[in-house]
């Protein structure tokens, strides 16, 4: 019937993303290492799941630059360097100036076309969100800041109106943090190392002050640079 085949289309695109999800925290969290290789099977046996979602997650991942596939091995996580995470940093800024460029154009972005109190709404989330990144950043909880800086990013960017964008900016913010993780995670303590400028950032762009914005955006970029230089040659 179509109604059952829709439904289970559903379920398997659900499980899928999940699965994907799933993955991309353990990398994040330093569970699977850069280089380490895993088949199918063996992650469809720690989900207890068939193994077609989990080859469709993966390849998934695989597109988002996270893993790299290998016809006769299955998959490892993608190892990225020093070089990589430059250029992802420069990509980065290019994306988020862009967004600057449309603020200080005056276009029309979600915080204008939207009512007074679903911007308000919004801006708080973004803050909230900000907030809880600010507190894992000076209690030097890694894990925890990267799932709410990620979060608070793409509400950010979703203020500007561009969906492609805030897409963008989101996979590459994902992989400057795969990258980053594998050097931030050999620090026994991280606290003073990790940026917390959320709130003040939200703040300026609020404001319309880009100048402000752009000189934290640098510094902050400029010391996460020097940080993953300096580990990665220890």
């Amino acid at each position: 019937m179509p109604g059952s085949s829709g439904n289970g289309a559903v379920t398997r695109s659900t499980l899928r993303q999940q699965i994907a999800d799933a993955l991309r925290d353990e990398v994040l969290a330093g569970r699977l290492q850069p280089g380490q290789e895993f088949t199918v099977k063996e992650i469809a046996e720690q989900y207890g799941v068939s193994a077609t979602p989990v080859r469709e997650a993966l390849v998934d991942l695989s597109a988002q630059g996270l893993l790299e596939a290998d016809q006769h091995r299955g998959f490892r996580v993608h190892e990225y360097s020093v070089e990589d995470y430059r250029g992802m940093i420069e990509a980065r800024a290019l994306i988020i100036e862009g967004m600057f460029l449309q603020l200080e154009d005056g276009r029309e972005s979600v915080r204008e076309s939207g009512s007074p109190e679903r911007v308000a709404a919004a801006i708080n989330g973004v803050r909230r969100r900000g907030e809880e990144a600010q507190r894992a950043a000076a209690a030097g909880d890694l894990t925890v800041l990267i799932g709410y800086d990620l979060r608070f990013w793409r509400e950010l960017s979703d203020f500007f109106g561009n969906p492609y964008l805030a897409d963008f900016l989101h996979r590459l913010r994902v992989q400057t943090w795969v990258c980053a993780v594998q050097h931030l995670r050999r620090l026994t303590d991280l606290r003073g190392h990790l940026w917390s400028g959320h709130t003040d950032l939200v703040d300026a762009l609020y404001r319309r002050d880009t100048a402000t914005a752009r000189r934290m955006l640098a510094e902050y970029n400029a010391d996460s640079v020097a940080l993953v230089e300096r580990l990665a040659a220890e």
